[in-house]
């Protein structure tokens, strides 16, 4: 992982990530968020964590990584210029159908994987005017539940832990979350998904800084409000899975799962 390896390198030369940001001239939550890779770094960055850091003799290996990772990233501007259809489209759909165990994890969303429909259309509807793209909300909501047809095919396993937050969303109005979270009770019945919950207000070991999917062990997909970074580097892969592993001990499961799920749909009404 690029943001791993300049961390690295920040520890090596003894340096806060205060201190490295202030050599630098950015703001130290740069810093973090460079490191935990929610933002990529630019050649000029990586210049000058190099010679801050007395490693310039790295420079020219961590720009031919960030080639690598900037191969990775696509704007959602540049695939949405003919719709929102184009985003969630076709050029995914190979990989969902060669994946045979999908890890997911999110934070304050349901997964499109068990969307309903008229959730979707309510969540895609902001992004459509976010993005400024063409409106064809009724034709990337038909994607979105055409892909839905995978989980129940055979041989395919959905393991997905979601933090509490993510039941407590909405999109839509109440009636619409009511249906997102009956849909979410059906689905959790089915043997081939495992769907873990993160209660709010408890202990836990770690906290994401991102919703990601890991689509067997070999890609890790993950979106920031403007683009969808693809992971493709076994070690980075790896880092993921561990982080995916950590999430799923803090998550509960079955009747306990259940039991949240119940009681936030009870408090839709209040």
């Amino acid at each position: 992982m690029l943001g791993g390896r300049l961390r690295d390198l920040r520890k090596d030369a003894e340096l806060t990530g205060r201190q490295l940001a202030e050599a630098t001239r950015q703001h130290f939550t740069r810093v973090s968020k460079i490191e935990n890779g929610v933002q990529q770094p630019s050649d000029h960055d990586i210049r000058e964590w190099c010679r801050v850091c007395n490693a310039e003799d790295q420079t020219a290996d961590l720009l031919a990584t960030l080639r690598i990772v900037d191969a990775a990233y696509i704007e959602f501007r540049r695939e949405s210029r003919v719709g929102m259809k184009r985003v969630l489209g076709a050029h995914t759909q190979k990989r969902y159908e060669q994946t045979k165990v999908f890890r997911i994890y999110e934070h304050n969303v349901i997964p499109g994987l068990l969307q309903t429909a008229e959730y979707s259309a309510a969540m895609l509807s902001f992004w459509i005017k976010f993005l400024g793209t063409t409106n064809d909300i009724d034709e990337a909501t038909a994607v979105r539940m055409e892909r839905q047809r995978i989980l129940q095919r055979g041989g395919k396993r959905f393991v997905i832990v979601l933090e509490e937050q993510a039941l407590r969303t909405w999109f839509g109005d109440a009636e619409v979350q009511s249906g997102q979270l009956g849909r979410l009770l059906e689905l959790m019945a089915l043997p081939n998904i495992s769907l873990g919950i993160i209660p709010l207000m408890i202990e836990r070991e770690a906290v994401a800084s991102a919703g990601f999917w890991v689509f067997d062990d070999d890609l890790v997909a993950l979106e920031t409000p403007t683009a969808s970074i693809q992971v493709t580097q076994p070690a980075e892969c790896l880092m993921y899975m561990r982080m995916f592993e950590v999430l799923r001990g803090a998550a509960v499961y079955g009747r306990a799962a259940r039991e949240i799920v119940v009681r936030v749909l009870g408090e839709l009404g209040r």
